[in-house]
């Protein structure tokens, strides 16, 4: 069926649109958090992965940090083990650990198929592979009593990350798929958020983007109304009156420290809109979120309000 030229001219203008975004981020570096639905619902998996692979195609580099939380949650539902948080972490002792390494490699298989199945080189890993990620016991400020600290198992926070293996990769033109687990000073595998694995390697590779991939539409106002630009100190306000809370708190915790350290912007986007990673990159509207350091940055040709 033949195109008509009212639609002709919407793909025109949005193909145009583009353009300026594919010049401005050409070679330069996005980390991307895939979670969500867009993990689970297979047209919006494809979706994803034919997105990671444009963006790869027009010149820029993405590095995909992946989730796997609602997955791992079924499976240790299924085996009779009861899923407990504590500040939005996951209590994670031997056999939550068990479970965790097996569904996030095979998430990452998956991933890895995908994105190689629409035409790009992907490539799986995890903290442990070169020990690239370096971590140690995370200990949580207790709520109730005051200096005290929660041990929640092993989960990890990042010690720091080792950019080599990554670089690497970029330069052979592949496209990391990362699994979020780190590895002690012992040899131990660590649990860790993904979206704090995400927020480390966009900082330590100072990376032009953070995306954050979620089933939200974004940083939300108390009554409910979406937020699309904000600057790192109004998300701090954010945190200081309760609007931020739960297990938002990990994901925009990370977007703020990253665009403190270096980031040009970090970005919360709906996994649940069809390719929602390409209208956030690669239109003036974006989809979501857009967050940016106090220091405004006049490279950006984007204007969010």
């Amino acid at each position: 069926m033949p195109i008509d030229a009212v639609n002709a001219a919407v793909k025109a203008h949005i193909l145009a649109e583009a353009l300026p975004y594919i010049q401005r981020f050409h070679d330069r570096t996005i980390i991307i958090k895939y979670g969500g639905n867009a993990m689970t619902e297979p047209a919006l998996k494809a979706g994803f992965a034919r997105d990671v692979v444009m963006l790869k195609l027009v010149g820029m580099n993405p590095v995909i940090v992946h989730g796997g939380g609602p997955q791992i949650g079924d499976l240790l539902k299924k085996m009779g083990i009861k899923s407990e948080f504590r500040q939005g972490m996951r209590v994670t002792d031997d056999r939550v650990m068990n479970v965790v390494e097996m569904v996030l490699g095979e998430l990452n298989q998956e991933i890895v198929g995908l994105i190689n199945q629409h035409g790009g080189k992907a490539v799986g890993l995890t903290g442990q592979d070169g020990a690239f990620i370096h971590a140690r016991k995370m200990l949580l400020k207790s709520e109730t009593k005051h200096d005290e600290y929660v041990d929640i198992g092993l989960v990890g926070e990042i010690e720091r990350i080792d950019p080599e293996l990554i670089n690497l990769l970029d330069s052979r033109d592949f496209i990391p798929v990362v699994a979020p687990i780190g590895v002690g000073s012992e040899g131990e595998a660590y649990n860790i958020n993904a979206d704090l694995v995400a927020g480390k390697l966009a900082e330590t590779l100072q990376a032009e983007k953070l995306v954050l991939m979620t089933n939200t539409v974004g940083v939300l106002d108390k009554d409910g109304n979406l937020l699309t630009g904000l600057s790192a100190s109004q998300i701090e306000a954010l945190f200081a009156d309760g609007t931020i809370h739960g297990g938002m708190l990990p994901k925009i915790g990370s977007a703020l420290d990253a665009v403190k350290n270096g980031v040009r912007s970090s970005h919360i986007i709906d996994g649940r809109v069809e390719h929602a990673l390409l209208l956030e990159v690669l239109t003036n509207e974006g989809v979501g979120t857009m967050i940016r350091s106090d220091v405004d940055d006049s490279r950006d040709v984007r204007a969010r309000g």
